[in-house]
This record gives structure tokens, C-alpha cells and sequence, in this order.
């Protein structure tokens, strides 16, 4: 893999000792994000402040390949996805904290790790999708729910071990305690239509061919599914809903970055980081995926408004990752996948 460098326009058009200095100036970043996400981000940023953006893109690997690196290792920031793939960087030792006021004024605190290891940057939230044909309104209103019995063969799921399964049942742990959990997920399991299986479209997929009624998935996937032609059917044929608007709200996961332990350009990784925090970053970053904004204030793309608002969980994130061992440990003891 090779750096990619996404420059912004106003650097090419800068006098001679402008994109001079420009190109002295450049931060390296490894992205398990698409280009397609973080490319406008970085040629905003890039534009604004002349610092040149290097990237590697890449589907999984990105941690193993700092570690192999090192001390040499070019990287400065980590982006990722989902706060148990962010926490594994942190703990195979890569990361490093980062002290900063403009950051730790933009992002909430349940929203970013306590030692300055990790940051969000989009939100998503852990939706159920239900029928409309079949599903009446107000008739599943929380994850508790899924365990009834009423909902029994009606259920489907992605694998329980998949990381935003892994997330929202290590939230129910933190919420309900360890034995409250496991009897839920074997209420949950009870329920199920089908052997846990696909990806979240996939379960909205099989609502609309009759095979479950009820299905959970990340919010964004409504948007993709309302943009495809094929997908488009999927998604009208059910309702977005919100769990738990009456006591502790839907159960949030997010997108996130890091700093490197041995960042070669730390003072420009810091700016890139403070920048992906600001009002212009996170709106362009939230919209281009169906994503929520995680700086407070800032406003919700239209079609994501079109959806309807909802009460978000604020249980740090920090005690989720910290709870993530004992959540799939839960899904291999009641045998979720089987």
C-alpha cells in the first residue's frame, strides 16, 4: 500500500512560495474508513491550512501494520470504526493521549476516552427495523422487547459476535448487570426466525421477504438502502425505530480517531484532529454517510432529519469497550450463533 495524497484546490493555486511551504507541511494518516468518507474532509482541511494529507486506506490490518512499523512508523492518526475496533488499537499499545481543549470542548466526554486515547467523530445509532404490514406502531418500543416471547420466530440478526452486536449487548450488560444480559440474549435468541446470518441490510432484506418481522441495524443503512434501487423496497417496507426513548435512549456507536504513539508530525496530526472536531468537518463527515454529528450544535444532514429525532444513550463508550470481552463471551455461552 502506498500514501495517497489529497490535496485541497487552494494549494495548487497558491504562489510559488506558498505551495512551497505547503508541501513542507504534511500529516500521514491510516484510514479503515472509505476514501469516499474522508476524502472531502481532508481536502477542506488542506484548502483551510496548507497541510498536505497522506493516506492509506485499507479494510482491516492497519494496526498490526503500526506495530510492525514501529518507532519508524510514518503514521500519525488512526481513523477507524466502532469503539471495540478503536479500543483494540489502544490496547495492542499504538496510540497516544492527546490533551487538548479545542477537542475535549467539541466532543462530549461519554464520547471520547477519559485518557485521551480515542475520539469520536460520527455517531450511529443501533436501530430496529420493523414491518409495517406487520408490526403496529408502538408495539416494540425498547432492546428489552426483543426478548419477549410475543416476538417469538419473528427476529433477525447478523451474528452475535459481529462488532455492533457486540456493542449493544455490551451495553445491556453495563445496563442490567451480567445475569439480567445472558437472560435477555437467551430471550432474544429464543426469538429468532433464522440462524443469525448477512449484514444489517440483509435483515431488513428478509423483512420484506416475510421471513422475520423485526430486525436490528445501524441507522445509517436506512440511508444507503433508500439511495439504492434494488435496496429502495427494503427499506420502505419498514420503520425505523428508536429504542428506549422512555428511560435511557437507543444505543449509540461511532466512528473515531487516534493519535500514534510515535506520530513524525504530531503538531499537524493534532491540528487535522481539532479540525475533524469543528463545526465545517463534522457536518461535511455526518453527511456523507447518513451519520450523526457528534459535536453538540451542529446541524443533522435533511434526509437524516427526515427520520425524526430521538433521546441517545450516554453511557461513556469507555465502559462499552471495557465490556466487550464479557459480551462475546456471552454470545459463545448461550451458543447465539448456533
Amino acid at each position: 500500500m502506498e500514501f495517497r495524497k489529497i490535496i485541497g484546490a487552494a494549494a495548487f493555486g497558491a504562489t510559488v512560495v506558498a505551495a512551497s511551504l505547503a508541501s513542507a507541511q504534511e500529516v500521514n494518516v491510516y484510514s479503515l474508513r472509505q476514501e469516499f468518507l474522508v476524502a472531502p474532509l481532508f481536502e477542506k482541511f488542506t484548502e483551510e491550512t496548507g497541510v498536505k494529507v497522506n493516506v492509506i486506506f485499507a479494510e482491516k490490518g492497519l494496526v498490526e501494520r503500526i506495530k510492525q512499523e514501529g518507532a519508524n512508523s510514518p503514521a500519525d492518526i488512526l481513523m477507524t470504526v466502532d469503539i471495540s475496533r478503536i479500543q483494540q488499537a489502544v490496547d495492542a499499545g499504538v496510540t497516544d493521549s492527546v490533551s487538548n481543549d479545542v477537542i475535549n470542548a467539541n466532543i462530549p466526554a461519554h464520547l471520547r476516552d477519559p485518557e485521551g486515547h480515542w475520539f469520536a467523530l460520527t455517531q450511529r445509532g443501533r436501530a430496529i427495523y420493523a414491518s409495517k404490514d406487520r408490526v403496529g406502531e408502538g408495539e416494540i418500543t425498547s432492546y428489552e422487547d426483543l426478548a419477549d416471547p410475543k416476538w417469538k420466530g419473528r427476529v433477525c440478526t447478523r451474528s452475535g459476535t459481529h462488532v455492533y452486536n457486540v456493542a449493544l449487548f455490551a451495553s445491556m450488560i453495563a445496563v442490567h448487570g451480567e445475569e439480567k444480559a445472558q437472560e435477555w440474549l437467551e430471550g432474544l435468541k429464543n426469538n429468532l426466525a433464522r440462524k443469525p446470518q448477512g449484514n444489517d441490510r440483509g435483515q431488513v432484506k428478509a423483512i420484506k421477504e416475510g421471513v422475520c418481522d423485526i430486525a436490528i441495524g445501524n441507522t445509517y443503512y436506512y440511508g444507503k438502502m433508500l439511495e439504492n434501487e434494488e435496496q429502495r423496497p427494503w427499506a420502505e417496507s419498514v420503520n425505523i425505530v428508536f429504542p428506549n426513548q422512555n428511560d435511557r435512549g437507543m444505543s449509540m456507536n461511532i466512528s473515531g480517531m487516534s493519535l500514534i504513539k510515535d506520530a513524525p508530525n504530531r503538531d499537524n496530526a493534532v491540528k487535522l484532529m481539532e479540525f475533524l472536531t469543528g463545526d465545517v468537518a463534522q457536518k461535511i463527515y455526518a453527511e456523507v454517510n447518513y451519520e450523526y454529528p457528534v459535536k453538540p450544535g451542529v446541524e443533522w444532514a435533511e434526509n437524516v432529519k427526515s427520520w425524526g429525532t430521538f433521546k441517545a444513550d450516554k453511557l461513556p463508550l469507555a465502559d462499552i469497550a471495557r465490556l466487550n470481552p464479557d459480551a462475546i463471551k456471552m454470545v459463545d455461552t448461550i451458543g447465539y450463533n448456533e
